[in-house]
Parts: C-alpha cells; structure tokens; sequence
C-alpha cells in the first residue's frame, strides 16, 4: 500500500468530516433560530453566536489539514516496497486525520443541538441564555482537542531513517 494514499485520505477526512460536522450543526441551528425567532425576533442577533461556533469547527478541520499536507514529503520506493518509516508517517496523518475529522464531526452536531436549544429556550425567557451558552463554549471545545490530538498525532512523522 502506498503511503501517500493513506496521507492523502487522512488530508482529506480531516477536511470532509469537519466541514460535514459544521454544516450539520448549522443546519440544526439555524433551523431552529428561523423558526423561533419568527415569534421572537429579539434573539436573531445574539443566538447566531452559535452558527459562529459551528463554523469554527470547519475552521478548525482546514488548519488541520494543512499542517498535515505540509508534513508530507517525497520518498521512493525501492523494489517497489516502502520504507517502514514512510508506511508508518502515512498512517500517522491518516490517523491525525480521522482523529480530527470524527471529533469535529461529534462536535458540530453537539453544537448544534445545544445552540438549537439555545435559541428555542432564549425566545421562552432571556436568562437561560448565557447559562445555555456556556453548555455550548464546552461542547465546542471538544472540536478543539481533537485539534490538539491530531497535531500530537502527527508529530512524530518522519518519512526516511535519514
């Protein structure tokens, strides 16, 4: 197998899923906030601190994606076989990618859900507001520590013994 390949898939789950997790999230909230804020139009502005939430989430997959791109560098073969220090840096940002892809992916939907419920309790009584917000300040940090592992993960990538 090639290394390359599963660089390239890491590369690309870390992207895919992240921005899959921040247009779920958005979807979920924004839904929600159109829907209540037709009753009470006072929440539109301060509730789309959640959609903000949701698109750093995809922020956070893009960064990302290009540490683990420029981690990539060029080896030969030889006979046809990969070294064991290529075949071992291609899964390390295969598994930097799919660490940070599915954590971003939980984390957008988490966020959404919250900022749903966000925006739906705020339009019932303004005080839940900020205590809600804080619920979703956590839910977001999940996103990023699977920033913080997939950067950890990636680390140690070294494609030759030279």
């Amino acid at each position: 197998m090639s290394p390359y390949f599963w660089s390239a898939l890491g590369v690309a789950l870390a992207v895919g899923m992240s921005i899959l997790g921040a247009a779920w999230g958005i979807f979920i909230t924004g839904s929600s906030l159109v829907g209540a804020a037709i009753r009470v139009p006072r929440i539109t502005s301060k509730n789309l601190i959640s959609v903000i939430f949701c698109e750093a989430v995809a922020i956070y997959g893009v960064i990302v994606a290009i540490i683990l791109q420029t981690k990539i560098e060029r080896v030969d073969p030889v006979d046809g076989v990969y070294d064991k220090y290529a075949l071992a840096s291609g899964y390390s940002i295969f598994g930097s990618g799919v660490t940070c892809g599915f954590a971003n992916l939980v984390c957008g939907m988490c966020v959404g859900i919250v900022g749903s419920s966000c925006a739906l309790s705020d339009a019932q009584n303004s005080t839940l507001f900020v205590k809600i917000l804080v619920v979703e300040i956590f839910g977001s940090a999940l996103g990023l520590f699977g920033v913080i592992i997939g950067i950890i993960m990636s680390g140690g990538v070294k494609w030759s013994a030279a």
